[in-house]
């Protein structure tokens, strides 16, 4: 089931287009994750008490129509799989029924120091509820 969370864009994410640059989205899909997280009781502090962090090791981003100042967004995000040590989301931005963007990233589990590992069993068990 998919994570729901509803962002506004601000003047200063906008391009000379009035446009939200496209690095801004990074942030809003980044900011989405996050409290998709939090939901389900893994936030970043959490996680890092529990000795593990999800990183980013990919990403593919598909833009469709540009945000613009004041629009309210709505992002969606689910993992699509989960594996030992790594999972796929898929995340999809609207504005109303008009898709903006879309984000699928491939995201790794480290311990502190950055080297992979799978997750605690008690963790992957919340992780599974998105």
């Amino acid at each position: 089931m998919a994570h729901t969370t509803t962002l506004k864009v601000r003047f200063y994410e906008l391009d000379p287009y009035n446009h939200v640059n496209h690095t801004a989205y990074l942030g809003y899909f980044e900011t989405a994750r996050i409290e998709a997280l939090e939901s389900v009781g893994l936030g970043m502090d959490d996680m890092s008490a529990a000795g593990v962090h999800v990183v980013v090791v990919e990403a593919k981003a598909r833009f469709f129509v540009p945000a613009v100042g004041g629009d309210t967004l709505t992002i969606e995000s689910e993992v699509k799989e989960r594996r030992r040590a790594s999972s796929i989301w898929e995340q999809r931005m609207v504005r109303g029924d008009t898709l903006i963007a879309t984000l699928e990233i491939r995201a790794a589990v480290t311990d502190l120091g950055g080297k992979p590992t799978r997750f605690p069993a008690d963790l992957a068990e919340a992780f599974s509820a998105l």
